[in-house]
């Protein structure tokens, strides 16, 4: 399927978290939240594993006390090849141990970790070890005297609380930063990004936050997040859902690749059924999604239950079915085979597994660079 459109990026400064690049022209970074006790070192491993077998390229653990900042190093010492953002609020202590333990980022607000002394030496502690600092803006936590100017949270109200952020940190000679501003209002949040992203060139945080459960909250997080990635702006993007942290992961890829801004893993292109359907589409696509769920290759795949639209979305698809008496099947814009509904399932999933073998193959086998 061939996608015609490409969104013209916000240019920023490049910075480095981990082994991922934000900022600077590259791909947009997939971030989530881990939401296990971080003292609890064996399911906080477990659940950032699972977050990156999804596709997170980054992962946030909470690290509210020196307790905590203990078993951040347990835990980087296990999934040291993950980059982990260490999230910390009112201890300055607590920043200073997640940079030593490890730590490839801490997301903080300058303005309440305390005194200028305590934001100097977290500062001199990420410019020791060569981390970034995120400063995490929330619409939930401004200051009282924001709250009393502007009589309620809003954009502006969200665009100088990050400014005074940000102007600590310059004061302290720091520029490797990037910014959220974030609210459960998705114009407030639009709006607030569009305002500061005209203001300074680091990197963006994109996020929507408290947006729900995960139907609601991936809905809002879609409509406010791909309005910004629309128009070019977001370098790492969180989906904050009341769900599992891996379904996170799985909205952010699906947000990124409907804007065809990255691509990973099967794209299941399903019609919705109607009485019009020769297989049970709904049923088929479930099994489908179940059995490509650990796949990483990106891949479209169409699944169409009639003939009404069924062969052309079918022949746009790497491989595609369209549904018949019996069901057509689509190979690279051409009918393959023909398949009855008991098999249909089967011999898609062998068809997508035999193409995804077959590039990986014809990757090896070109010559590498001189």
């Amino acid at each position: 399927m061939t996608h015609h459109h490409q969104i013209p990026r916000r240019v920023s400064r490049a910075l480095r978290v981990g082994r991922v690049t934000v900022g600077g022209g590259a791909p947009v970074a997939v971030q989530t939240m881990t939401n296990t006790d971080t003292e609890d070192v064996a399911a906080t491993v477990a659940q950032i594993r699972s977050c990156v077998k999804a596709g997170a390229d980054i992962v946030r653990v909470s690290v509210p006390t020196l307790k905590a900042a203990e078993a951040f190093r347990e835990i980087k010492r296990e999934v040291g090849y993950v980059p982990l953002v260490a999230d910390i609020h009112f201890n300055y202590k607590c920043a200073l141990a997640a940079a030593e333990a490890g730590a490839d980022c801490l997301r903080i607000n300058p303005g309440n970790i305390g005194s200028d002394r305590k934001v100097s030496e977290v500062v001199a502690c990420a410019k020791h070890h060569g981390i970034p600092i995120r400063i995490g803006v929330n619409a939930g936590s401004l200051e009282a005297d924001l709250q009393e100017k502007y009589g309620e949270p809003n954009a502006d109200a969200l665009v100088e609380s990050a400014l005074r952020h940000i102007e600590i940190l310059k004061r302290h000679s720091f520029e490797d930063f990037k910014v959220s501003l974030k609210a459960s209002e998705i114009f407030m949040t639009v709006f607030a990004y569009r305002k500061l992203a005209a203001l300074i060139d680091q990197p963006l945080h994109l996020g929507i936050t408290e947006a729900g459960g995960a139907r609601a909250g991936a809905v809002k997080s879609a409509a406010g997040l791909g309005m910004l990635l629309a128009e070019g702006i977001g370098d790492t993007i969180r989906i904050s859902l009341a769900a599992d942290p891996v379904e996170e992961v799985k909205v952010g890829w699906d947000l990124l690749k409907c804007l065809h801004l990255r691509n990973r893993g099967i794209n299941l292109v399903a019609c919705p059924s109607c009485s019009r359907q020769n297989f049970d589409v709904i049923k088929a696509v479930t099994e489908l999604e179940s059995r490509f769920d650990e796949i990483d290759e990106p891949l479209d795949v169409a699944v169409i239950g009639c003939v009404v639209n069924g062969p052309g979305e079918a022949r746009e698809a790497a491989i595609g079915v369209a549904g018949g008496y019996p069901n057509s099947i689509f190979v690279d814009g051409k009918i393959a085979h023909k398949a009855h509904n008991d098999e249909l399932v089967d011999l898609l999933e062998k068809l997508v597994r035999e193409k995804i073998a077959a590039r990986r193959t014809a990757r090896a086998a070109e010559p590498t660079g001189a």
